[in-house]
């Protein structure tokens, strides 16, 4: 695929690349697979993936209580519980807004650890990283924000979320479709959006403008990007995920080409 060599062109010292197929195929890459670059709020994506395998094991419940008075597991994970962005000022009731929030995953950190006894970091490597043999991420901070991993270990997750082998099918299709509908609020980066759709931990493209991947972007398409020049995608639609993670801070330059880069992508995969 000739479309990945379009990193070359970033404003960023280090990039790195992948398109996996459905099938867990990496289809093409370009750039170092093996750097390891913090991954800022691509994190969540991870951490989603852990609280939803407690989920499954029985540690946790969706709808348990947990933050603010009136919220759950479910409303944490949707950024819909009320907390302040980065603090846990309680800003919304419950439900009432989608406020993106780390504080509100820290909170589902939290609670995790007190559900099982572990460390979110543990948890996180014992039930996701190893088994599905990604030696080289690692979570040293936030669960909102402090993972380091590399191209090659993502795109080991981007085939997991393509193909589950640690949760139930329907547990991540219910996890990466839309949760709350109606919210409206700020999507970091891209401004305030009318319907600010929002699955369990994943985001959901559906019919965001202007957003972070690309004018043809399938609705279904479900991700994260992070403030420091990182984003996942998977796009059912296409069949395809993406991984890109560079050096640079986001700003106004990752707005302008990772939507190009994107619908490169997509454009060469349907060819």
């Amino acid at each position: 695929m000739e479309s990945v060599k379009l990193i070359e062109s970033w404003p960023a010292d280090n990039a790195a690349t992948a398109v996996v197929g459905a099938d867990g195929t990496v289809l093409a890459a370009h750039g170092d697979q093996q750097r390891r670059f913090p991954l800022a709020s691509v994190t969540k994506l991870l951490s989603a993936y852990a609280v939803l395998m407690a989920v499954e094991e029985g540690a946790l419940e969706l709808d348990q209580a947990a933050g603010p008075e009136g919220a759950t597991v479910r409303h944490l994970l949707a950024h819909c519980a009320g907390y302040d962005f980065g603090d846990r000022t309680i800003r919304f009731t419950p439900g009432a807004r989608r406020l993106y929030s780390n504080a509100g995953f820290e909170v589902l950190g939290e609670t995790l650890e007190s559900a099982t006894g572990m460390s979110f970091a543990e948890y996180l490597w014992e039930g996701v990283l190893a088994p599905l043999g990604m030696a080289d991420t690692s979570l040293d901070g936030s669960p909102a924000a402090g993972a380091t991993s590399t191209a090659a270990d993502l795109s080991r997750f981007a085939a997991e979320l393509q193909s589950p082998s640690l949760l139930a099918p329907s547990t991540l299709q219910e996890a990466t479709q839309l949760a709350y509908p109606g919210l409206s609020g700020v999507l970091p980066g891209f401004g305030r959006q009318q319907d600010n759709d929002w699955g369990l931990g994943f985001e959901i493209r559906d019919h965001k403008e202007p957003h972070w991947t690309g004018t043809n972007s399938s609705p279904k398409t479900f991700g994260h990007f992070g403030q420091s020049g990182t984003f996942l995608w998977v796009d059912p639609d296409a069949g395809a995920a993406c991984i890109a993670l560079t050096d640079r801070a986001f700003g106004p330059w990752a707005a302008e080409v990772w939507p190009k880069y994107t619908d490169a992508v997509l454009d060469e995969l349907q060819r």
